[in-house]
């Protein structure tokens, strides 16, 4: 299930921005998150996509949805410029940033290869 995030819930879920000046990931799996407006063509394409996909990989990786109209700080401190805008998030390492409404293929490929591979 695609869960909807505000400033709030993201800073006690996934990385408190206010408070920490080095990234470190609050999950227990790895997360994708889209950054996403109600107007955005592509954003609505991808968004039964998302769904899918949290279906198929429950329990392996989590999937959020902020909206950036309403969260316009949030999108802010991640520099998100061009929705939509899909941040990954490893349990490891640092989040990695992609531009645009991936294909199904290009995000399953993404989540395996950034979010599930064995170090």
């Amino acid at each position: 299930m695609v869960e909807h995030l505000t400033k709030e819930d993201f800073k006690t879920k996934v990385f408190d921005f206010e408070k920490d000046k080095e990234w470190r990931y609050k999950g227990d799996v790895p997360a994708l998150i889209d950054f996403y407006a109600e107007w955005c063509g592509p954003c609505k394409m991808i968004s039964p996509i998302l769904e899918e996909l949290s279906k198929e990989y429950e329990g392996k990786i989590k999937i959020y949805k902020v909206n950036t109209e309403d969260q316009q700080e949030l999108a802010g401190a991640f520099g998100v410029m061009s929705i939509p805008s899909l941040l990954f998030i490893p349990m490891n390492g640092e989040p990695q940033m992609a531009k645009g409404a991936l294909p199904k293929p290009a995000l399953i490929n993404a989540i395996n290869d950034l979010l599930l591979k064995k170090e």
